[in-house]
């Protein structure tokens, strides 16, 4: 994945106008699913993980986010208390980058929208995103 952190020439890029394209080629702009966002400094993780587990017991299908990952990317995106296999991902990326055409994404922006697309495949009711 080495290839995704030289796509854009910045590690970060604010605004969001850069990624509607991609975001209506990927049919991302009608999701039918519901999206809780955890911000702030400290304990987002745990608070994502807790989320993650009621709406889970409560019989949603549930999709996380998190960052960082300890040991794999893969731990990044799970979707109902599972993480996602390399292939999905794989398959994730692939239909980002399959759409970007000249649109430079960071890091950030490329592994997000690749969750989006396992949440949307995957048909959750719930996305909780770090």
């Amino acid at each position: 994945m080495q290839w995704i952190e030289t796509r854009h020439p910045r590690e970060i890029a604010l605004g969001l106008e850069r990624l509607r394209p991609i975001q209506h080629r990927l049919g991302l702009d009608q999701a039918n699913f519901y999206v809780i966002t955890v911000a702030g400094t400290n304990g987002k993780g745990s608070t994502v993980t807790m989320l993650e587990a009621v709406f889970h017991a409560a019989g949603y299908k549930v999709g996380a986010y998190t960052s960082p990952h300890l040991l794999r990317y893969n731990e990044r995106v799970r979707v109902n208390a599972e993480i996602v296999s390399d292939t999905q991902l794989c398959a994730a990326f692939a239909s980002v980058e399959s759409v970007r055409a000249d649109i430079p994404l960071t890091y950030f922006e490329f592994g997000t929208l690749a969750a989006l697309v396992l949440f949307r495949a995957a048909n959750i009711d719930l996305a909780i995103l770090e």
